[in-house]
Parts: C-alpha cells; sequence; structure tokens
C-alpha cells in the first residue's frame, strides 16, 4: 500500500465535516460560516468523540491561503468606482461608528484587565459588521428595497476598506510594539502611498495587457493568471512591510476595474469557498469549551457592547450625516453583529503572537448570539423607532428632521470649489507618481548606475537624464496642467474677480514643482549643482519641448481613463462577453436624489400580467406616483424610458420612489397572470401518435373542433394519410380514415384518450 500523507486525510476530514454541518445549517437557515466554526470544533483537539486533525502547520498553511483568497474576492466586488458611489451619509455613518465602537472595544477589554494588544485587537475586530448575515436578513424579511438598506450596503462597503486598514495598522504596531503618534501618522502616509501607487499603476498597466492577451485568453488562463496576479502582490506587499492581505485586496479591487472582472469572480468563487471554509473550520479548532465557559463574562460582556454600541454608533452616524431619525435608527439596528473579518483580525493577532487565545473563544461566542438577534432587531426596527419617537420631546424630533432635511437640500458645489477639487487631484496624482519615481531612482536607478560606470560626474549625468526624462509628464502635469471642466472656464472667464486668485494658484503650484525638481536633484547630486545647473536646465526643458511632453502626457491620460471606465463603456456598448455575460444589474445614484426617494431595480416577472404593455397604458406614473428612469434589457440600457416603450420579460426596472410608494406599488410589479397549475413533468412531453378510425371518432371533424389540444394538451404537428404526408397543418385540415394523426404533448394524456375511445 502507498503512504497517503496526513494532510490530505486531515483535508477530507475537514471538507467532510463542513459539508456535512454546513447542509444542517442550511436546513434550520443559519449562516453557513457558524456551521464551518462548528464542524471545526468537531474536528478540531477539544473534541475527542471523532477523528482529529493531526498535521495542524499544514492546516494553518491552507487557512492562510483561505484568508487571501477571501480577500481577494472582497477586492473584486469592491472596486473604486463603488466606494465613489457610496456617497457622504453612508461615510460618515461608517467612519462615526468604527471610531466609536474601536475605542469602546479598546477601553472594554482594558477594563477586563487584559493586554493593551488584546484591547487593540478586540477593538479590531468589532469594527466590522457581517455582510453575509445582513444581506440574508434584508431578503428574508423582503426589505431590500427600502432606502435604509441602501445605506446600510453603503456603510458595509466602507466598513470592509476601513478595516483592511486597520489590519495593516495592528500589524504594525505588534510588530513595532510603538504607540506614538508619529509612527502611526507616518504608518498611514505610507500606506496610502503604497495604495494610491498601486492603483494608479494597476489601472495603467493590467488592463491594457489584459485587452492585448483577450484572443489568447480562456478560462483556464484567466483563472491561473488571476490567482497568480493575487499571489505576485501578495509577495510584493509583504516585501515593502504589509500583510499578505492587503496584497490580496488591492490585487482584487484593481481587477474590478477591468472588463474581466465579472468572469473573474466567477472563475475564483469555488478556488475562495474551498479555502475559505479551510480557513473558517480551521478558527472552529482553536475552540475551547472550557475557555468559553471560563470566559463567559467577557463573551457577554463583548456581545452587550456590539448589539447596543454599534445600535448607538451606527444611529448616531446616520443621524450626524442627514439622515432622518426613522432611517437612522433603522440603520443602526441593521448593523449590531460582529463579521467575519473578527476572525482574520484574530488570525492576525494569533499569526503575529502578540495577542492572547482566549481572543477567538470570545469572539466565535458573540458572533454567534449577535447573528441570532440580528434579523429581529431588524425586524422590530420599526416599532423600536415608534417608541423612541414618543418618548423624545416633539421638538427634539422635529429639529432632527428639520437638519435631515437642509442637509439633503445642501445647493450644488461652487465653482471655485469645484476648480480647487480638480487642481487638488492633479496634484496628488502627479505628486504620488513624482514621488514613487523619486524612491526608484535613488534606490535602484543610482546604486545600478555606480556599479557599471565609472567617474561621478558621468554617473549623475545619466541618473539625472533618465530620472528627470521618465518623470517629465508628470512635472509637466504638476505645474502647468488645468482642470478640465466648464467651472474653471467660467472663472477664468471673470477677469474682474477670478483671474488674480487663479494666478496665484498657478504660481504656487509652478513653486511647488521647483520645489520638487530641487528635492530630487539634491538627493542625487550637491546643492551646488542642484542650483547652478541642474534646475535652471530641467526648467528650461520643460519650456522648450512643452508641447511634446504635453501630448504624450494626454496620451497617457487617455490611456488611463480609457482603462479605468472600461466596464462601464463596455456595458454602454453592449460590448464584451467578459463584461456583461454574468452582469445582473446597473448600478445607478444621484447625487440629485432626494433622502425620501431612491433608485430600486427589479426584474420583470415572465408571467406578470403588464408584460407586452406600453408604460402608457400602465400609466403607473399617475396611479402610484412612481417613476422608471431605465430599463436593462440584456446589453441594451434604455435610459429615461418613453411613453411608448414596454415591458418585456427578465427586464431588470429601475423604479425611483419613496419606501411607502414602493410598499404600495410593489405588489402590483410582483403581481402575476392567473394560471391553472399544470403537474405534468417536462419528460412527459414527448412526439405520439393517433389513429383515425371507429374508436377515436375523429373522421370528419377538423384540428380546431376536435378537442385533441384540451384533452391531451397537445399540438398537432403533421397528418400520414396513406403516402402523403402533411407537416404543420393548418387548423382547418379535417381528418379522414386512417390518418395517423402526430401530436406533441403530455405522452400521459395521449394515452389515456387512446383507452378511452
Amino acid at each position: 500500500m502507498g503512504h497517503l500523507p496526513k494532510l490530505i486525510e486531515d483535508l477530507a476530514l475537514i471538507l467532510m465535516a463542513g459539508a456535512i454541518v454546513t447542509l444542517l445549517f442550511k436546513r434550520i437557515k443559519q449562516p453557513l460560516v457558524l456551521g464551518y466554526i462548528i464542524a471545526g470544533f468537531l474536528v478540531g483537539p477539544h473534541f475527542h468523540l471523532i477523528p482529529t486533525v493531526v498535521d495542524n502547520e499544514n492546516v494553518k498553511t491552507l487557512a492562510e491561503i483561505g484568508v487571501i483568497f477571501l480577500l481577494f474576492s472582497l477586492g473584486l466586488e469592491f472596486s473604486f468606482k463603488k466606494l465613489m458611489r457610496v456617497g457622504g451619509s453612508a461615510s460618515i455613518t461608517a467612519f462615526v461608528e468604527i471610531m466609536f465602537i474601536t475605542i469602546a472595544g479598546y477601553f472594554l477589554g482594558k477594563i477586563l484587565g487584559w493586554s493593551t494588544m488584546d484591547s487593540l485587537f478586540l477593538g479590531g475586530m468589532l469594527a466590522s459588521s457581517s455582510t453575509t448575515i445582513i444581506i440574508k436578513a434584508f431578503d428574508e424579511l423582503g426589505i431590500k428595497t427600502k432606502q435604509f438598506a441602501r445605506i446600510v450596503f453603503g456603510v458595509l462597503v466602507v466598513e470592509d476598506i476601513v478595516v483592511i486598514l486597520l489590519m495593516v495598522l495592528l500589524s504594525t504596531v505588534a510588530v513595532t510594539q510603538q504607540f506614538e503618534g508619529a509612527e502611526i501618522l507616518l504608518t498611514i502616509l505610507k500606506l496610502l502611498f503604497f495604495l494610491a501607487l498601486w492603483f494608479i499603476t494597476g489601472i495603467f498597466l493590467l488592463p491594457t495587457f489584459l485587452k492585448r492577451a483577450k484572443k489568447l485568453m480562456d478560462e483556464e488562463t484567466l483563472l491561473i493568471l488571476a490567482i497568480g496576479l493575487c499571489l505576485g502582490m501578495v509577495v510584493l506587499a509583504t516585501q515593502v512591510g504589509f500583510s499578505a492581505e492587503l496584497g490580496a485586496f488591492v490585487m482584487g479591487s484593481i481587477i474590478a476595474e477591468t472588463t474581466f472582472a465579472e468572469k473573474v469572480e466567477h472563475l475564483i468563487k469555488p478556488v475562495k469557498d474551498l479555502f475559505g471554509s479551510v480557513f473558517f473550520v480551521s478558527v472552529g479548532m482553536m475552540i475551547d469549551p472550557k475557555a468559553m465557559v471560563e470566559y463567559a463574562w467577557p463573551i457577554f460582556c463583548v456581545t452587550l457592547l456590539t448589539l447596543f454600541g454599534k445600535l448607538f454608533s451606527t444611529t448616531l452616524g446616520a443621524l450626524l450625516s442627514g439622515q432622518p431619525l426613522k432611517q437612522s435608527v433603522q440603520v443602526g439596528m441593521s448593523m449590531a453583529q460582529i463579521g467575519e473579518f473578527a476572525f482574520i483580525v484574530a488570525t492576525l493577532g494569533l499569526s503575529l503572537g502578540v495577542i492572547s487565545d482566549f481572543l477567538f473563544p470570545v469572539a466565535v461566542g458573540a458572533s454567534a448570539m449577535t447573528t441570532f438577534t440580528t434579523p429581529y432587531l431588524i425586524k422590530f426596527s420599526e416599532p423600536f423607532y415608534t417608541s423612541v419617537a414618543k418618548l423624545l420631546p416633539g421638538k427634539w424630533v422635529n429639529r432632527l428632521n428639520r437638519y435631515s432635511s437642509s442637509t439633503q437640500n445642501i445647493q450644488a458645489e461652487s465653482d471655485w470649489k469645484i476648480v480647487l477639487k480638480s487642481y487638488g487631484r492633479i496634484a496628488l496624482i502627479n505628486g504620488i507618481v513624482l514621488l514613487a519615481l523619486i524612491l526608484v531612482s535613488s534606490n535602484f536607478l543610482l546604486p545600478f548606475i555606480r556599479e557599471r560606470v565609472e567617474g561621478e560626474t558621468l554617473r549623475i549625468i545619466i541618473v539625472l537624464v533618465i530620472s528627470l526624462g521618465t518623470a517629465a509628464p508628470f512635472m509637466w502635469a504638476l505645474m502647468a496642467k488645468r482642470p478640465n471642466n466648464q467651472a474653471y472656464k467660467e472663472l477664468w472667464i471673470d477677469k474682474k474677480y477670478n483671474r488674480g486668485p487663479l494666478l496665484i494658484v498657478e504660481i504656487a503650484r509652478n513653486i511647488l514643482g521647483v520645489l520638487v525638481i530641487g528635492f530630487w536633484i539634491n538627493r542625487l547630486a550637491s546643492t551646488q549643482v542642484a542650483l547652478l545647473v541642474a534646475i535652471p536646465v530641467t526648467i528650461l526643458v520643460l519650456i522648450i519641448f512643452s508641447k511634446r511632453i504635453q501630448k504624450f502626457y494626454q496620451r497617457i491620460e487617455s490611456r488611463f481613463i480609457t482603462n479605468f471606465n472600461a466596464r462601464e463603456t463596455a456595458a454602454a456598448n453592449g460590448g464584451s462577453n467578459e463584461a456583461n455575460i454574468l452582469r445582473r444589474n446597473v448600478d445607478f445614484q444621484s447625487d440629485l436624489v432626494p433622502w425620501d426617494a431612491h433608485i430600486i431595480e427589479m426584474e420583470v416577472n415572465p408571467h406578470a400580467e403588464y408584460v407586452g404593455k406600453t408604460l402608457l397604458e400602465l400609466a403607473w406614473r399617475e396611479r402610484y406616483g412612481v417613476n422608471i428612469v431605465y430599463i436593462k434589457r440584456g446589453d441594451k440600457l434604455i435610459h429615461v424610458p418613453g411613453r411608448h416603450n414596454r415591458l418585456l420579460p427578465f427586464d431588470q426596472v429601475g423604479i425611483i420612489a419613496t419606501d411607502d410608494q414602493i410598499q404600495v406599488f410593489k405588489p402590483v410589479f410582483d403581481a402575476t397572470e392567473s394560471v391553472i397549475p399544470d403537474e405534468a413533468d417536462v419528460n412527459d412531453i414527448s412526439l405520439q401518435k393517433i389513429l383515425v378510425d371507429e374508436h377515436t371518432k375523429l373522421k370528419g371533424s377538423n384540428i380546431r373542433n376536435s378537442g385533441l389540444r384540451e384533452r391531451t394538451n397537445g399540438l398537432v404537428v403533421g397528418i400520414q394519410r396513406e403516402k402523403e404526408r402533411i407537416l404543420n397543418p393548418d387548423s382547418s385540415t379535417v381528418f379522414e380514415w386512417g390518418d395517423i394523426i402526430w401530436i406533441v404533448g403530455d405522452r400521459k394524456k395521449i394515452l389515456q384518450f387512446n383507452q378511452e375511445q
């Protein structure tokens, strides 16, 4: 017999236990994550009634791979545009909630007598809510179309990215054991710089490569490439000093901006599910029942903090962002649970060896309790709001609603605000690229040239020419590129009031550009050379070749914008299958939508009563006050459809309405034709024949009045008359003696018809 590695035996045990327990959890309609954790406990070292995992080290490695693919998949669902579309309301709500619960978690840990690192990681574990549990509860309660649900989904998106950043900060603090504000601020700036650099570089290079390799890219190749890019970014992130999880998330978010995003997400899902299940099972293996009993009091305290702390902080954040009291309470009561990220954060702490083992049972216990309470909190959020509104003084409620109304009705941005944002965007993007080039030239290019070129002067000249030549387009943009929008043009035309301030802005950024050039050259050569030779020559070259440099920069910018908008362009043009084959909906959001109305997307049931009717015939706007803003039909998008447009089966319809309007209108939209159910199986439909003789008594009758259609649920497709065959006969065809009727219908009913005659 051949030797079977213990890892294979352990993997078989893990997957079988996970499959059986999750089947049970599906049956009782509970989150699968908890099922995997319980399966892990059953095959772990603290439960002895069934076989136990032996090769723990290799299982931990598989679990780490699981975390990487979980974060990679999260990045694929994230996308930078999705964060920009979240809006201010969800962002403010998320930041208030995360800051409050993280700080509260830290102080709860200190009150319980835990170490500083345990307390810090507890705060990080509580920072996110569970997307899986919330979506499941919304589906079961049928409230995904309500306005507050949109805010909740936006908060979840912001939470995901903030928790990723928290993980980086926690790992940095854990490794350096330094808590100084300056050190943490430097880490945050370093993190933001590398995130922006990776994103800008990735969007410029990756979509172009995928587009050129499209013809050679089948599903197998695309899957291998996606996993390779993910693991490559993981290696790069760890080399730079960040976590593997951050690298996986960043690569996922870069691919999310390409036209291959949906296909990669579809291909990677089985891989993510496999290794993700191993990770959550490994979490369950760490559960010690004795520890859970021993730490029952901390579990209870963490659960209470999660329930009431998240409810309070999320409600407060929603109120500050301008949401009405009712909606704020509903958002708050939806977010009161611990998410799957808690286990990832705890795993990070254990892998670094900086937290205690008891944090896992605390996290699992609190997560299980808040999972079961979430559906009830969401269900009773409206009655709870009613009770709160009655308890609060009427003046308070009116003031809160007035604040919400005034916040939502803020006028559009001024021209100056738009222009200054454009200037800031130009400076930020090009500044990041220039800083990256400075680091590359001083840390890699200069040592490379020194090893191969003799003579200090020659070395400096070569390095300066290569580095500054590469940086010339971005240096020109930093110093001379003007905002390309109408607001800038209007301000520039108004010479009396705006020309002076705009000139000051232009002078300031030119001074900034000169300082960047001076700083760069000073790192490569002496100060005297920089001031007397390099800086003047560089500025002179930028002036002389400004037009050529400008054209080259515009080509770079055009390529970046094209890649960045590739998915939207492909969808609008009905483009590539890669972008559309799995695309289910269109994400619309307008900053002009009032707070009490929002866009809901619903799918037309093929059996709906209104299928085929025009919007004019339906008159939904006049009857129910709702407006149809778009119809998505396959790859075709009908934006603001007219009165003569019709609704067809499986159309994705975008409807703008308030919660009250949609509550009245949804039953109308979901209404279907009254159809008598037929118990026939599709396998019973077959081609049969009926003989026209004295038994069937069909002679002299035609197809229409013979009753064959009604009695057999069938369709006459042919008649064989002696040597003649009549295909698809007309309904007026009269049957004659000896005709053989070929009919497609319910086999059982056709046989019954023959027996009855």
